[in-house]
């Protein structure tokens, strides 16, 4: 049994369990507890008393509100960008893993599961919506592309739900997150304690019905505006109808990064194809690898999170974004293209 600070590593029954407790950080991921939950579950694979493993967290207001990103902004500013790359390389590599583990992998999630939340809880093989989850994808909010594989489960959303996710860093409630494809069960949270002890032994999953999806109803107003190449071409759709959802959905979008969102929506046309998510990681680290010194990222934090004046002052304007400069941050890295082997 493990216990450190941050996770409550251990094996209950038949399961593997990994419990995240820093509810005062909405349960933010720490490059040491990306570390510290692959060594867990990579021991586990091998393990036969080990059937299958459990990932919840402590707290009702996240899961895990997403990575924890004050240590790559203090890199970043001082014009260090290896820890901000090694960081996502090593969270790619979990993300990787998780996805494509050997034993199936149950994931509780409540509350906030928003950007690497979403890495950690949704490529497992069962995961568990309560009624107070809100799981997203904000990343272009802070001038990243959607990442940790969630460009993958955006390229295959319905219709175009992802590329609206993508684009406008959306919520999505319970019966949402399942319609769009990051969730898989509905359980309502009075039950997941009796849950969770059952788990323990058992991978059977109480079956209820899921909440309505409000996406589901959004699908003509998402084919008719989301069709577009650019962001630009976007806002100019919605820009040009009356309703309140477009209304709404262009303040979004005036509000991100264009660079970003631009990059998302391209990363996510590469991956309609593919179920692969070493290439949707691939492209992904293509974007953040470079996102520091040549994206918005550093301005996007310190408007958010840093200074929380809530504005941004962007690279790009919405209206007047260069195809070349697209381009330039989805290039291959040649010798720092992604490398997902475990490190020696």
């Amino acid at each position: 049994m493990k216990h450190s600070d941050d996770l409550h590593i251990r094996v209950e029954g038949r399961a593997g369990c990994i419990t995240l407790q820093r509810p005062k950080a909405l349960n933010a991921l720490s490059h040491a507890m990306c570390l510290e939950i692959e060594a867990a579950i990579t021991a586990w694979a091998a393990d036969d008393g080990v059937d299958h493993i459990v990932i919840d967290a402590e707290g009702d207001r996240a899961f895990c509100a997403g990575g924890d990103i004050q240590e790559m902004y203090d890199t970043g500013t001082a014009g260090d960008f290896a820890y901000g790359r090694r960081f996502w390389q090593d969270e790619y590599r979990l993300n990787a893993k998780l996805k494509l583990y050997p034993k199936p992998i149950v994931t509780l999630l409540q509350g906030f599961t928003m950007g690497g939340g979403v890495g950690l809880g949704c490529h497992a093989s069962h995961r568990i919506v309560g009624e107070s989850s809100q799981i997203a994808m904000p990343e272009v909010s802070i001038g990243l592309v959607p990442d940790v594989g969630g460009s993958l489960m955006l390229a295959h959303a319905p219709g175009n739900t992802g590329d609206y996710l993508a684009t406008t860093a959306a919520r999505m409630g319970p019966g949402d997150a399942i319609y769009a494809g990051f969730a898989d069960h509905y359980v309502p949270e009075a039950d997941w304690l009796a849950l969770k002890a059952a788990l323990t032994e058992t991978l059977e999953i109480p079956e209820h019905a899921a909440p309505p999806a409000p996406l589901a109803d959004l699908q003509d107003e998402l084919k008719h505006h989301f069709y577009g190449n650019t962001p630009g071409d976007i806002l100019r759709s919605l820009e040009g109808s009356e309703s309140d959802f477009s209304a709404a959905t262009a303040k979004k979008l005036r509000r991100h990064s264009p660079l970003a969102m631009a990059c998302g929506l391209e990363t996510l046309r590469r991956l309609r194809s593919t179920q692969d998510i070493t290439r949707a990681l691939e492209l992904e680290y293509r974007f953040t690898f470079r996102a520091m010194e040549h994206g918005d990222f550093i301005e996007g934090i310190r408007a958010q999170i840093i200074d929380k004046d809530r504005q941004p002052k962007w690279r790009h304007d919405i209206a007047a974004l260069p195809a070349a400069d697209v381009s330039r941050m989805l290039r291959p890295l040649g010798p720092d293209t992604l490398n997902l082997e475990d490190p020696e």
